[in-house]
């Protein structure tokens, strides 16, 4: 089955907002094995609109719509579906008492009725959030519409409980499965010839593709469900797992940050961060993850010099002669972050972040970051290669080389090692 998504809304064109429904949607259908052909976004203009669905409809079986379906006079991709599928609107009863419900009391608008008219035929997606329902369009030769509503939080709902099992309908059985077999300090260059042996295959298939400071390989299998998809890629995952080694740093997980704070917690350990240059970057990451008030406790931003003495205790003499951006310094912030925390780990980062502020001596780009614990503490140092590649990618990659650390000291893995840095900045013990 092929498919299109066209996602409405003229702030989208203008950039006022990000389109991640288009990406949202995108991903359910790969993984229903749904061949997806072309995005597009249109203005909240229905002429463009209909000439956009006219077109989708000739190459596509299936056209899923996001957004234009609320009660405002720009929210028209209801009727334009309605006028290219020659289905006249009409109220639907469930939607309208849906409707009802919502709105209590109060009284419905003439503008808010119209969300319960739905073209003629059409197989509705009741709206468990908001007001305005979706629903599947029959079109000509067996194709159909799929209309969406725009916001991100009423959207996923009706993506996942009620258009991907009318598509699963319509598909067959096939199912994809994809694993992302995520690393972290070897670039997709290098990653790529160590798994040139697995890149070959049609089913499944291995890929790798550069993230934000890092780089996975996808690797994907199609079978009738899912369990044998899942099956029919294990050997695969097992094998990609092999022969990138210890970058590898986990599968299907969100982050360095899930990966860290779910070993903490299972190990009942303890951490605390001191940052200057990625400015409590670290700290978010570990506290955007759920569990992580069972074990992280303490994060401080000590950006002044005086900060960095009177909160961690780094020596006075020890900044005059080193500078803030010094190994020895960061050692200092890490030893001072887990005295102060009470932690079993401290993290401590400083560096020059960019754009201004580097020398010679200390260029924009380099970072030293530190990690202790009761045996030891241990250090990396970011040197800038090549280009600038901009302050917020250096904190990012910053805060990733912490984590990572901290990753492989509670693998038992060595914290230092031999990297492959093409896309990944250098590292080194210092």
């Amino acid at each position: 089955m092929k498919a299109e998504i066209i996602s409405v809304g003229t702030e989208l064109l203008l950039g006022h907002t990000v389109n991640t429904d288009a990406t949202h949607v995108a991903r359910e259908l790969s993984a229903l094995g749904v061949d997806l052909q072309q995005v597009h976004t249109v203005g909240d203009n229905p002429g463009r609109l209909e000439t956009a669905l006219r077109e989708a409809l000739i190459r596509s079986e299936v056209v899923i719509t996001t957004g234009g379906l609320g009660p405002t006079e720009d929210d028209l991709t209801k009727e334009t579906i309605a006028l290219v599928t020659e289905a006249p609107l009409e109220e639907h009863a469930d939607s309208m008492a849906r409707l009802r419900e919502y709105f209590g009391s109060r009284p419905i608008s003439a503008n808010q009725a119209k969300q319960a008219m739905l073209p003629r035929g059409a197989v509705a997606f009741p709206n468990a959030v908001g007001t305005a329902p979706g629903c599947a369009v029959p079109a000509k030769g067996g194709r159909w519409v799929l209309m969406l509503p725009g916001p991100p939080s009423e959207l996923l709902p009706m993506l996942r409980e009620s258009a991907v099992p009318f598509l699963r309908e319509k598909n067959g059985a096939v199912v994809i499965s994809s694993f992302m077999v995520k690393t972290f300090g070897i670039g997709e260059g290098a990653a790529a010839l160590r798994i040139a042996s697995l890149t070959g295959g049609a089913n499944p298939t291995a890929a790798t593709y550069a993230a934000d400071a890092e780089m996975f390989v996808r690797v994907t299998a199609k079978a009738q469900d899912a369990a044998a998809a899942a099956a029919l890629a294990a050997p695969m995952v097992a094998e990609t797992r092999r022969l990138l080694g210890h970058f590898v740093y986990g599968v299907n997980v969100s982050g360095l940050e899930e990966v860290v704070v779910t070993e903490l917690a299972r190990q009942g350990k303890s951490l605390a961060t001191a940052e200057s240059c990625t400015g409590g970057l670290l700290a978010k990451r570990i506290t955007d993850m759920p569990g992580a008030s069972d074990v992280f406790g303490y994060g401080m931003v000590t950006y002044a010099n005086e900060a960095k003495t009177s909160l961690l205790g780094v020596p006075e003499d020890m900044l005059r002669a080193h500078g803030a951006v010094s190994p020895q310094v960061a050692r200092a912030m890490a030893a001072g972050a887990r005295k102060a925390g009470g932690a079993d780990f401290g993290l401590g980062i400083t560096g020059v972040a960019g754009p201004g502020g580097g020398t010679p001596q200390k260029p924009v780009g380099l970072v030293y970051i530190a990690l202790c614990d009761a045996e030891g503490i241990w250090l990396r140092a970011m040197r800038p290669e090549g280009r600038y590649l901009g302050r917020d990618w250096t904190r990012r990659l910053a805060s990733s080389h912490a984590l990572d650390m901290l990753r492989r000291r509670l693998a038992g893995l060595p914290v230092e090692d031999q990297w492959h840095c093409d896309n990944a900045g250098s590292v080194g013990d210092l």
